[in-house]
């Protein structure tokens, strides 16, 4: 399902189902196919444009941060904005858990296409026992809101 600008409710909860989904399948080439050509992203402390650069910058991720399973909630939006609030779980080559907490300002253009996002996020370590995300969202838990802590 595409969704494209001017979000509803309806259509804005289904497009950050949508990139939570995408993100969880951890292939960098299928998602970078959600953004623009020349999409513009700062992640952290690193500055990209175009999928190229997300897709490597994606690949290298995904090399560290070994399992990652993550979950996205819908904060607010706008005709053709989304920001999103998310969690994601993944250990490092050492066998280091971290859960990593973030939200993230998305732009879309006419398309559905994501023209720019900016990404702030913060890293916790947590013991392999303190996990609480396994894997893509069961059916039964998409659209509820995934706790703090």
């Amino acid at each position: 399902m595409e969704n494209r600008p001017p979000f509803t409710a309806e259509t804005a909860v289904q497009k950050v189902q949508a990139a939570e989904d995408t993100w969880n399948t951890r292939d960098p080439a299928r998602v970078a196919l959600a953004y623009t050509e020349d999409s513009v992203w700062r992640n952290r402390g690193t500055f990209l444009q175009g999928r190229p650069a997300i897709t490597g910058f994606l690949t290298a991720k995904w090399q560290r941060e070994l399992d990652y399973a993550l979950r996205k909630e819908l904060w607010a939006f706008g005709d053709d904005r989304i920001a999103v609030r998310f969690q994601y779980e993944c250990h490092d080559a050492d066998g280091r858990w971290w859960r990593s907490y973030g939200n993230e300002l998305w732009e879309f253009d006419e398309h559905g296409l994501m023209r720019r996002r900016e990404a702030s996020i913060n890293d916790v370590p947590i013991e392999e026992e303190e996990r609480r995300i396994f894997g893509t969202r069961p059916e039964n838990e998409r659209g509820v809101p995934f706790p703090l802590q």
